[in-house]
């Protein structure tokens, strides 16, 4: 079945003519959100493809709107970036300390495209800030702009920037040991007063969209929000490094950027359309699991609920090759080492299997899900689907044709040779 789903594409290469990527269009229809996924950050052909997709969906189906596994906050002086501001080198300066997970060629080709472009495509962040490492990307902001329509209400956002300070990091990894080393005083004192300050923003809006205009307050309340869904991800993974913490506690980070792509929806213009590239982990439409217990409600399945069949999840996989596997290192600039790990044959169940035993094991396989989904009630898989995909060297257990509405399959993965660290 799923060997007649598949259209076999011709190249990786984004320079390449696009009209292969034709099926596509009739797989994703009129969806407004379109998330391209990935098995494992730091892939090379991931990260081609993605950005050939991207230029499929912009220059041949209307997109006009990048939204990326970015911090929200920080997105903002990309998007101004991507419409032409400033130098090129600015693009180095602004992500240098941001994990690299495949920004460079799509938004450099994304300033190319916008210098002649009718419509200009936009860059977004939808993440909290620092993939969750600091409060600070989000806080400092807010407090500049209270200082310009509420000088009364900066304590409190100075008090939550002094307790930041002492714990902020590149990334999740080093910031939730450091966010542990806080007394449970200060760590209760600093979710309190950021609530604290996200319920005075929302009070006073009135009085800040007279003195600052709406666009200024909207940005604002939203990095507020991240600054509070940071505050409860950093203490739901320290709970989790310490060997416990609540089932999927951690989505925290899941339904900020499920929200985030539909704050931007609702600011941008009427028939706007989004990629939402991502991994495969934050895209799908079910739960994630690992070993039986419940880890996260990730963000397509916030958006499957919010959009419906407006919202469509392209997954990619790799039949074999290499892969990026981490593993925590404090000693580290981001927290984490990747190493470079073979991957092997495909195990029986799995999507990747499948691929091969369809015969499409060494082509770039484009396949289409949605009608292979049960129609059994309450949605269960049908029983001979696919029930696991790769995720890194192992595998994530879920009904393939359940999470996602089309894989990319590609033949052969392998790391990226320019990953800087």
């Amino acid at each position: 079945m799923l060997r007649e789903r598949t259209a076999v594409l011709g190249t990786l290469d984004p320079g390449e003519p696009l009209d292969d990527l034709e099926p596509l269009r009739a797989l994703i229809g009129d969806a407004r959100v379109v998330a391209l996924g990935e098995n494992s950050h730091f892939i090379r052909e991931f990260g081609l493809a993605r950005e050939r997709v991207l230029r499929f969906l912009v220059q041949r189906c209307g997109f006009t709107a990048l939204a990326f596994e970015f911090g929200f906050s920080e997105g903002f002086a990309l998007d101004a970036w991507v419409q032409g501001e400033g130098a090129e080198e600015d693009f180095a300066r602004q992500t240098e300390a941001n994990i690299p997970i495949g920004l460079s060629g799509p938004l450099h080709w994304l300033r190319r495209y916008n210098r002649t472009a009718t419509l200009p495509v936009r860059f977004a962040g939808i993440d909290v800030p620092e993939a969750g490492g600091s409060l600070l990307p989000a806080l400092v902001p807010v407090a500049a702009y209270l200082r310009e329509v509420d000088p009364d209400g900066l304590p409190l956002v100075q008090d939550a920037v002094r307790t930041a300070e002492r714990f902020a990091g590149a990334s999740m990894a080093l910031a939730a040991p450091a966010w542990a080393e806080l007394g449970a005083d200060e760590q209760d004192t600093l979710t309190a007063t950021l609530a604290r300050l996200r319920t005075r923003l929302r009070a006073m809006e009135p009085l800040y969209v007279e003195r600052g205009g709406r666009s200024a307050y909207d940005i604002a309340l939203r990095r507020a929000e991240a600054a509070c869904h940071t505050d409860h991800q950093l203490r739901a993974m320290a709970a989790l490094y310490a060997g416990g913490g609540s089932p999927a506690d951690t989505s925290a980070r899941e339904v900020f950027m499920a929200d985030s792509v539909r704050w931007l929806l609702d600011r941008s213009a009427p028939g706007t359309r989004v990629v939402l590239p991502a991994h495969n982990a934050h895209i799908q439409r079910t739960p994630v699991s690992f070993d039986g217990r419940l880890t996260g409600l990730p963000m397509g399945l916030h958006l499957s609920h919010a959009l419906g069949e407006d919202y469509f999840a392209l997954g990619m996989t790799s039949v074999g090759g290499r892969t990026a596997e981490m593993h925590l290192d404090e000693n580290t600039a981001f927290g984490f080492r990747v190493e470079d790990t073979p991957l092997g044959a495909p195990e029986p169940g799995s999507v990747e299997a499948a691929f091969a035993e369809a015969g499409l094991g060494s082509d770039i396989g484009l396949a289409g899900l949605r009608g292979l989904r049960s129609t059994a009630p309450g949605g269960a898989a049908a029983e001979t689907g696919p029930d696991r995909v790769r995720m890194h060297s192992g595998y994530l257990h879920t009904p393939v044709a359940e999470a996602f509405d089309g894989l990319l399959s590609v033949p052969v993965s392998t790391v990226a040779d320019d990953l800087g660290f």
